[in-house]
């Protein structure tokens, strides 16, 4: 991860979990929380003035839900990382939340420990999704219908180099540097992979990944 510190929002609707976090990001040099809101329309007012590295989502608030806070945040087309913290473990609300843009879901029941892990993890690029629910997504999918192999799916070579880092967590910056092509070119890849597999988000793209290409023993 950068050195570089990474400035983060908070919303969540609940005093005691929103001060709790609070207080877990300020033992870690890496964050700086720049701002904390008690509900949706806030939160994301605060988001799109101060465009944060990073914005700690609650799923289910009163006045406006995470989903619709999500969807403002990407539509102003910021470069911020969203992390949903939530206690519903429902896979439609896993599914609905990544389809959405969302860079990771975790549950509020996490150790802390595991909890600064996994935001240091979406911090540096990658995604992350509380390991009790990776089998949720794939259950998902399953039930839609996907090319069921690496042949039927007609990736090229470079779209299967991406596709094995999208499915390590790396974001397109990240595969970038992996492969020297420059992020704008990592993008237009990922946008044929996305309608080759027919999904809507890389993560479900990560998914289908895991369990075809090292069945096919083409994992990266």
């Amino acid at each position: 991860m950068s050195e570089e510190r990474q400035r983060v929002i908070l919303v969540d609707d609940h005093p005691l979990f929103r001060k709790g976090l609070a207080q877990l990001l300020a033992a870690v040099p890496a964050f700086d929380l720049v701002g904390e809101a008690a509900g949706g329309s806030e939160g994301l007012a605060l988001c799109l003035r101060l465009a944060p590295d990073l914005l700690l989502l609650d799923l289910n608030m009163k006045d406006m839900g995470g989903l619709e806070v999500l969807r403002g945040v990407r539509a102003a087309q910021l470069d911020t990382r969203v992390v949903m913290i939530t206690v519903s473990d429902a896979g439609e609300d896993l599914v609905a939340a990544l389809r959405a843009g969302a860079d990771g879901y975790l549950l509020k029941d996490m150790e802390p420990e595991a909890m600064v892990e996994a935001l240091a993890e979406a911090a540096a690029g990658r995604i992350v999704i509380s390991e009790q629910l990776t089998h949720l997504m794939a259950a998902a999918l399953r039930g839609e219908t996907r090319p069921r192999s690496v042949e039927a799916a007609g990736l090229t070579e470079q779209e299967l180099r991406i596709l094995g880092h999208i499915a390590n967590g790396l974001s397109n910056k990240l595969i970038g540097r992996e492969l020297d092509i420059a992020e704008g070119t990592v993008k237009v890849h990922v946008k044929h992979i996305l309608r080759k597999l027919a999904v809507r988000s890389r993560v479900e793209a990560a998914v289908w990944a895991v369990e075809h290409l090292r069945a096919s023993g083409q994992a990266q």
